[in-house]
Protein backbone atom coordinates (compact mmCIF):
# COMPACT_ATOMS: atom_id res chain seq x y z
CA UNK A 1 0.00 0.00 0.00
CA UNK A 2 1.17 3.38 -0.82
CA UNK A 3 1.66 6.24 2.18
CA UNK A 4 0.88 9.77 1.68
CA UNK A 5 3.12 11.73 -0.32
CA UNK A 6 3.59 14.02 2.69
CA UNK A 7 5.10 11.29 4.65
CA UNK A 8 7.39 10.32 2.34
CA UNK A 9 8.41 14.34 2.07
CA UNK A 10 8.48 15.02 5.44
CA UNK A 11 11.98 15.70 6.55
CA UNK A 12 14.02 13.51 9.17
CA UNK A 13 15.00 15.50 11.96
CA UNK A 14 19.11 16.04 11.90
CA UNK A 15 18.58 16.37 16.06
CA UNK A 16 17.13 12.91 16.09
CA UNK A 17 17.70 11.14 13.39
CA UNK A 18 20.83 9.44 14.64
CA UNK A 19 19.40 8.19 18.47
CA UNK A 20 19.76 4.44 16.88
CA UNK A 21 23.15 4.34 16.73
CA UNK A 22 23.70 7.07 20.07
CA UNK A 23 21.74 4.02 21.66
CA UNK A 24 23.58 1.31 19.91
CA UNK A 25 27.30 2.93 21.33
CA UNK A 26 25.76 3.09 24.48
CA UNK A 27 24.41 -0.43 24.36
CA UNK A 28 28.64 -1.23 23.79
CA UNK A 29 29.95 0.65 26.97
CA UNK A 30 30.17 3.86 25.09
CA UNK A 31 29.77 7.37 27.00
CA UNK A 32 27.95 9.73 25.18
CA UNK A 33 27.81 13.50 25.41
CA UNK A 34 24.37 14.52 24.07
CA UNK A 35 25.30 17.92 22.35
CA UNK A 36 22.51 17.46 19.42
CA UNK A 37 19.58 18.40 21.38
CA UNK A 38 18.57 21.22 23.31
CA UNK A 39 17.54 19.32 26.64
CA UNK A 40 18.83 21.21 29.31
CA UNK A 41 20.37 19.50 32.37
CA UNK A 42 19.35 22.32 34.95
CA UNK A 43 16.83 21.19 37.44
CA UNK A 44 12.96 21.95 36.57
CA UNK A 45 11.96 24.77 39.56
CA UNK A 46 10.60 22.74 42.43
CA UNK A 47 8.02 25.22 42.43
CA UNK A 48 6.80 23.53 39.16
CA UNK A 49 6.63 19.46 40.55
CA UNK A 50 4.97 21.42 44.03
CA UNK A 51 1.94 22.64 42.29
CA UNK A 52 1.25 19.13 40.53
CA UNK A 53 2.47 17.08 43.82
CA UNK A 54 -0.59 19.62 45.49
CA UNK A 55 -3.02 18.85 42.82
CA UNK A 56 -6.02 18.20 44.81
CA UNK A 57 -8.81 17.58 41.80
CA UNK A 58 -9.95 13.59 42.21
CA UNK A 59 -10.79 13.60 38.45
CA UNK A 60 -8.24 15.04 35.90
CA UNK A 61 -10.62 15.92 33.40
CA UNK A 62 -10.48 17.80 30.19
CA UNK A 63 -9.47 21.43 30.35
CA UNK A 64 -10.41 24.50 28.17
CA UNK A 65 -9.47 23.95 25.15
CA UNK A 66 -7.68 26.88 24.99
CA UNK A 67 -6.11 26.25 28.11
CA UNK A 68 -6.46 27.29 31.93
CA UNK A 69 -7.48 31.19 32.29
CA UNK A 70 -5.18 30.70 35.59
CA UNK A 71 -1.99 29.72 34.01
CA UNK A 72 -2.71 32.67 31.05
CA UNK A 73 -3.10 35.25 33.76
CA UNK A 74 0.02 34.17 35.50
CA UNK A 75 1.56 34.94 32.03
CA UNK A 76 0.22 38.21 31.71
CA UNK A 77 1.27 39.26 34.88
CA UNK A 78 5.36 37.88 33.48
CA UNK A 79 5.21 39.75 30.56
CA UNK A 80 4.23 42.81 31.57
CA UNK A 81 7.67 42.35 33.82
CA UNK A 82 9.17 43.32 30.05
CA UNK A 83 6.45 45.90 29.50
CA UNK A 84 4.42 44.02 27.18
CA UNK A 85 0.93 44.29 27.99
CA UNK A 86 -1.71 40.98 27.06
CA UNK A 87 -5.01 40.11 28.10
CA UNK A 88 -6.49 36.55 28.31
CA UNK A 89 -7.93 36.50 24.91
CA UNK A 90 -4.70 36.76 23.54
CA UNK A 91 -3.56 33.71 24.64
CA UNK A 92 -4.00 30.10 23.50
CA UNK A 93 -1.77 27.40 25.38
CA UNK A 94 -0.46 24.77 23.25
CA UNK A 95 0.62 21.33 23.47
CA UNK A 96 4.46 22.46 23.43
CA UNK A 97 6.21 25.51 20.93
CA UNK A 98 5.72 22.58 18.44
CA UNK A 99 2.04 22.77 18.50
CA UNK A 100 1.71 26.22 18.36
CA UNK A 101 3.98 26.63 15.14
CA UNK A 102 1.35 24.46 13.62
CA UNK A 103 -1.38 26.68 14.63
CA UNK A 104 -0.01 29.92 13.69
CA UNK A 105 0.71 28.03 10.08
CA UNK A 106 -3.07 26.86 9.75
CA UNK A 107 -4.00 30.25 11.29
CA UNK A 108 -2.56 32.39 8.52
CA UNK A 109 -1.98 29.87 5.12
CA UNK A 110 -3.80 27.43 3.07
CA UNK A 111 -1.91 24.76 1.80
CA UNK A 112 0.16 25.65 -1.30
CA UNK A 113 0.89 29.24 0.27
CA UNK A 114 4.63 30.34 1.04
CA UNK A 115 6.24 31.14 4.31
CA UNK A 116 9.68 33.26 4.39
CA UNK A 117 12.40 32.09 7.05
CA UNK A 118 15.83 33.10 7.33
CA UNK A 119 18.03 30.28 7.16
CA UNK A 120 19.58 28.36 9.01
CA UNK A 121 16.63 28.19 11.08
CA UNK A 122 15.15 25.23 13.59
CA UNK A 123 14.36 22.40 11.83
CA UNK A 124 10.97 21.87 12.66
CA UNK A 125 9.72 24.66 10.79
CA UNK A 126 9.90 22.51 7.74
CA UNK A 127 8.36 19.72 9.52
CA UNK A 128 5.12 21.46 10.12
CA UNK A 129 5.72 23.20 7.15
CA UNK A 130 5.11 20.41 5.31
CA UNK A 131 2.25 18.90 7.53
CA UNK A 132 0.20 21.92 6.43
CA UNK A 133 0.89 21.80 3.36
CA UNK A 134 3.14 24.75 2.76
CA UNK A 135 6.56 26.03 1.33
CA UNK A 136 9.23 27.07 3.61
CA UNK A 137 10.92 29.66 1.54
CA UNK A 138 14.79 30.44 2.83
CA UNK A 139 16.70 33.77 3.01
CA UNK A 140 20.06 32.62 3.97
CA UNK A 141 22.03 34.63 6.61
CA UNK A 142 25.80 34.81 6.62
CA UNK A 143 28.26 33.43 9.39
CA UNK A 144 30.38 36.77 8.39
CA UNK A 145 27.38 38.84 9.26
CA UNK A 146 26.72 36.87 12.72
CA UNK A 147 23.57 35.05 11.31
CA UNK A 148 21.77 38.33 11.61
CA UNK A 149 18.65 38.94 9.68
CA UNK A 150 19.54 39.28 5.59
CA UNK A 151 19.05 42.79 3.85
CA UNK A 152 15.15 43.58 3.29
CA UNK A 153 16.08 43.43 -0.56
CA UNK A 154 16.74 39.49 0.02
CA UNK A 155 13.46 39.04 1.38
CA UNK A 156 11.26 40.73 -0.93
CA UNK A 157 13.63 38.83 -4.30
CA UNK A 158 11.47 35.63 -2.39
CA UNK A 159 7.76 37.66 -2.59
CA UNK A 160 5.35 35.47 -4.60
CA UNK A 161 1.28 35.78 -4.78
CA UNK A 162 1.23 32.60 -2.44
CA UNK A 163 3.31 34.78 0.64
CA UNK A 164 1.48 34.86 3.13
CA UNK A 165 3.97 35.42 6.50
CA UNK A 166 7.60 35.79 7.36
CA UNK A 167 8.89 33.67 10.09
CA UNK A 168 11.58 34.36 12.80
CA UNK A 169 13.43 33.48 15.89
CA UNK A 170 15.33 35.32 18.49
CA UNK A 171 17.62 34.56 20.48
CA UNK A 172 17.85 32.11 17.24
CA UNK A 173 18.10 28.28 16.93
CA UNK A 174 20.35 27.33 15.61
CA UNK A 175 22.40 30.12 15.59
CA UNK A 176 22.35 31.84 19.08
CA UNK A 177 21.53 35.27 17.19
CA UNK A 178 19.66 38.08 19.12
CA UNK A 179 18.26 40.50 16.23
CA UNK A 180 18.20 44.44 17.28
CA UNK A 181 15.46 46.29 17.56
CA UNK A 182 16.25 48.13 13.83
CA UNK A 183 16.17 44.47 12.36
CA UNK A 184 13.01 43.74 13.91
CA UNK A 185 11.31 47.08 13.16
CA UNK A 186 12.71 46.80 9.47
CA UNK A 187 11.07 43.17 9.02
CA UNK A 188 7.74 44.23 10.94
CA UNK A 189 7.78 46.90 8.15
CA UNK A 190 8.13 44.38 5.50
CA UNK A 191 5.68 42.35 6.69
CA UNK A 192 3.21 45.24 6.88
CA UNK A 193 4.06 46.74 3.33
CA UNK A 194 3.36 43.34 1.68
CA UNK A 195 0.39 42.49 4.49
CA UNK A 196 1.78 39.77 5.52
CA UNK A 197 1.96 38.23 9.03
CA UNK A 198 5.19 37.92 11.16
CA UNK A 199 5.53 34.86 13.33
CA UNK A 200 8.25 35.17 15.94
CA UNK A 201 9.41 32.39 17.90
CA UNK A 202 10.68 33.37 21.19
CA UNK A 203 11.14 30.66 23.42
CA UNK A 204 14.50 31.41 24.21
CA UNK A 205 13.86 35.31 25.24
CA UNK A 206 15.18 34.97 29.00
CA UNK A 207 18.59 33.11 27.70
CA UNK A 208 21.21 36.61 26.58
CA UNK A 209 24.40 37.25 26.99
CA UNK A 210 27.15 40.18 27.57
CA UNK A 211 24.46 42.47 28.39
CA UNK A 212 22.15 41.74 25.54
CA UNK A 213 18.21 42.27 26.08
CA UNK A 214 15.77 40.59 24.08
CA UNK A 215 13.59 43.13 21.95
CA UNK A 216 9.95 41.49 21.36
CA UNK A 217 7.84 41.61 18.06
CA UNK A 218 5.03 42.38 20.75
CA UNK A 219 6.43 45.74 21.29
CA UNK A 220 6.36 46.80 18.02
CA UNK A 221 4.08 49.48 17.22
CA UNK A 222 1.52 49.78 15.02
CA UNK A 223 1.87 45.89 14.13
CA UNK A 224 -0.50 44.24 16.51
CA UNK A 225 -2.59 42.37 13.80
CA UNK A 226 0.15 41.02 12.13
CA UNK A 227 2.09 39.56 15.44
CA UNK A 228 2.21 35.94 16.37
CA UNK A 229 4.51 35.09 18.97
CA UNK A 230 5.04 31.02 19.23
CA UNK A 231 5.94 30.37 23.10
CA UNK A 232 7.01 27.81 25.43
CA UNK A 233 7.83 27.01 28.91
CA UNK A 234 11.15 24.07 27.63
CA UNK A 235 13.35 26.01 27.96
CA UNK A 236 12.36 29.02 29.95
CA UNK A 237 12.27 26.71 33.51
CA UNK A 238 14.26 23.34 31.54
CA UNK A 239 10.25 21.80 31.48
CA UNK A 240 11.46 20.61 27.65
CA UNK A 241 8.99 16.99 28.84
CA UNK A 242 6.20 19.20 30.43
CA UNK A 243 4.99 20.24 26.54
CA UNK A 244 3.02 23.58 27.55
CA UNK A 245 3.42 26.20 24.97
CA UNK A 246 1.79 28.99 23.91
CA UNK A 247 0.62 31.41 20.81
CA UNK A 248 0.39 34.90 21.58
CA UNK A 249 -1.61 37.51 19.20
CA UNK A 250 -3.39 40.80 19.59
CA UNK A 251 -5.34 40.34 16.13
CA UNK A 252 -8.68 38.27 17.22
CA UNK A 253 -9.47 36.74 13.91
CA UNK A 254 -6.57 34.31 14.19
CA UNK A 255 -6.64 33.75 18.22
CA UNK A 256 -10.79 32.79 16.95
CA UNK A 257 -8.92 30.32 14.26
CA UNK A 258 -6.39 29.56 16.50
CA UNK A 259 -8.93 28.05 19.10
CA UNK A 260 -10.76 26.31 16.46
CA UNK A 261 -7.54 24.29 16.18
CA UNK A 262 -7.17 23.82 19.92
CA UNK A 263 -10.25 22.62 20.09
CA UNK A 264 -10.21 19.57 17.55
CA UNK A 265 -7.36 18.49 19.81
CA UNK A 266 -9.33 18.85 22.67
CA UNK A 267 -7.10 20.39 25.63
CA UNK A 268 -3.51 20.59 26.50
CA UNK A 269 -2.28 18.95 29.58
CA UNK A 270 -3.33 19.95 32.64
CA UNK A 271 -0.97 19.07 35.35
CA UNK A 272 1.84 20.24 33.54
CA UNK A 273 -0.75 23.64 32.81
CA UNK A 274 -0.95 23.42 36.79
CA UNK A 275 2.69 23.35 37.20
CA UNK A 276 3.83 25.78 34.93
CA UNK A 277 1.48 28.45 37.24
CA UNK A 278 4.29 27.64 39.82
CA UNK A 279 6.96 28.25 37.24
CA UNK A 280 5.54 31.65 35.80
CA UNK A 281 5.10 32.83 39.37
CA UNK A 282 8.76 32.67 40.05
CA UNK A 283 10.68 35.79 40.91
CA UNK A 284 12.68 37.28 37.67
CA UNK A 285 15.68 36.90 39.58
CA UNK A 286 15.57 33.22 39.12
CA UNK A 287 16.79 33.87 35.54
CA UNK A 288 20.33 35.42 36.73
CA UNK A 289 21.98 31.91 38.18
CA UNK A 290 20.68 30.33 35.20
CA UNK A 291 21.83 32.92 32.55
CA UNK A 292 25.08 33.25 33.91
CA UNK A 293 25.49 29.11 34.13
CA UNK A 294 24.81 29.18 30.54
CA UNK A 295 27.12 31.82 29.65
CA UNK A 296 29.96 30.30 31.53
CA UNK A 297 29.26 27.39 28.66
CA UNK A 298 29.21 29.07 25.80
CA UNK A 299 32.64 30.40 26.70
CA UNK A 300 33.57 27.38 27.40
CA UNK A 301 32.43 25.72 24.23
CA UNK A 302 33.61 28.67 21.77
CA UNK A 303 36.99 29.33 23.65
CA UNK A 304 37.62 25.26 22.89
CA UNK A 305 36.25 25.20 19.06
CA UNK A 306 38.17 28.96 18.28
CA UNK A 307 41.77 27.72 19.40
CA UNK A 308 41.42 25.43 16.51
CA UNK A 309 41.85 28.26 13.15
CA UNK A 310 39.96 25.65 10.89
CA UNK A 311 37.02 25.44 12.62
CA UNK A 312 34.67 29.01 11.67
CA UNK A 313 31.90 29.89 14.23
CA UNK A 314 30.13 32.97 15.50
CA UNK A 315 30.14 33.71 19.04
CA UNK A 316 26.29 33.30 20.21
CA UNK A 317 24.45 36.11 21.87
CA UNK A 318 21.79 34.04 23.05
CA UNK A 319 19.78 30.53 23.13
CA UNK A 320 22.40 27.85 24.12
CA UNK A 321 23.60 26.32 20.44
CA UNK A 322 26.41 27.08 18.61
CA UNK A 323 26.48 26.56 14.27
CA UNK A 324 29.96 25.61 13.66
CA UNK A 325 31.73 25.66 10.48
CA UNK A 326 33.81 22.24 10.42
CA UNK A 327 36.91 21.08 8.13
CA UNK A 328 35.05 18.10 6.94
CA UNK A 329 32.74 17.40 3.72
CA UNK A 330 29.77 16.29 5.28
CA UNK A 331 28.49 16.87 8.69
CA UNK A 332 26.21 13.44 8.62
CA UNK A 333 28.77 10.95 7.50
CA UNK A 334 31.16 12.77 10.61
CA UNK A 335 28.12 12.48 13.12
CA UNK A 336 27.17 9.05 12.48
CA UNK A 337 31.05 7.70 12.26
CA UNK A 338 31.54 9.34 15.69
CA UNK A 339 28.68 6.94 16.98
CA UNK A 340 29.89 4.26 14.63
CA UNK A 341 33.68 4.35 15.19
CA UNK A 342 35.04 6.38 16.94
CA UNK A 343 35.63 6.70 21.07
CA UNK A 344 38.48 8.10 23.24
CA UNK A 345 38.32 6.72 26.77
CA UNK A 346 35.07 4.81 26.04
CA UNK A 347 33.57 8.16 24.86
CA UNK A 348 32.18 9.89 22.55
CA UNK A 349 29.99 12.96 21.29
CA UNK A 350 26.55 13.53 19.61
CA UNK A 351 26.17 16.21 17.48
CA UNK A 352 23.36 17.57 14.79
CA UNK A 353 24.46 17.74 10.98
CA UNK A 354 24.08 20.83 9.98
CA UNK A 355 22.30 20.58 6.27
CA UNK A 356 19.32 19.88 8.33
CA UNK A 357 18.90 23.52 9.50
CA UNK A 358 19.02 24.81 5.75
CA UNK A 359 16.12 24.55 2.96
CA UNK A 360 18.53 25.31 0.23
CA UNK A 361 19.86 22.08 -1.69
CA UNK A 362 23.79 21.69 -0.17
CA UNK A 363 23.77 24.60 2.24
CA UNK A 364 24.91 23.66 5.56
CA UNK A 365 26.92 20.52 4.88
CA UNK A 366 29.98 21.31 6.36
CA UNK A 367 27.82 22.68 9.60
CA UNK A 368 27.04 21.34 12.69
CA UNK A 369 25.13 22.44 15.52
CA UNK A 370 25.93 22.22 19.07
CA UNK A 371 24.18 22.87 22.48
CA UNK A 372 25.75 23.56 25.30
CA UNK A 373 23.17 22.24 27.97
CA UNK A 374 25.32 19.77 29.73
CA UNK A 375 27.87 20.80 33.25
CA UNK A 376 30.77 22.59 32.62
CA UNK A 377 33.01 19.49 33.09
CA UNK A 378 31.31 16.88 30.50
CA UNK A 379 30.88 20.25 28.30
CA UNK A 380 34.47 20.70 28.35
CA UNK A 381 35.52 16.88 27.94
CA UNK A 382 32.84 16.74 25.23
CA UNK A 383 34.19 19.79 23.35
CA UNK A 384 37.66 18.46 23.42
CA UNK A 385 36.49 14.96 22.11
CA UNK A 386 35.01 16.71 19.22
CA UNK A 387 38.68 18.18 18.33
CA UNK A 388 40.03 15.12 18.78
CA UNK A 389 37.62 13.15 16.62
CA UNK A 390 38.52 15.60 14.20
CA UNK A 391 41.97 15.13 13.81
CA UNK A 392 41.19 11.21 13.36
CA UNK A 393 38.89 11.40 10.70
CA UNK A 394 40.43 14.55 8.49
CA UNK A 395 43.96 12.64 9.49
Amino acid sequence: MKISQRAQNIQESPIRKLSALANAAKKRGTTVYHLNIGQPDIDTPPAFMERIINYKEKVLSYGPSDGLEALKVAMIHYFAYFKITLEVKNIVIATGGSEAIAFAFNAVADPGDEVIVSEPFYTNYSGYASQCGLTIVPVTAKAENGFHLPAIAEFEKKLTPRTRAVLICSPNNPTGTVYTPEELKAIGEFAREHDLFLIADEVYKEFTYDGKVHFSVLQLAGLEDRVIVVDSISKRYSACGARIGAVISRNEEVMKGITKFAQARLCPPTLEQVGAIGAYELPHDYFKEVMAEYQKRRDILYDILTSRREIVLQKPEGAFYIMAKLPIEDGETFARWLLNEFNDRNETVMIAPGEGFYSTPGKGKDEVRLAYVIEAAKLERAARLLLIALDKFCG
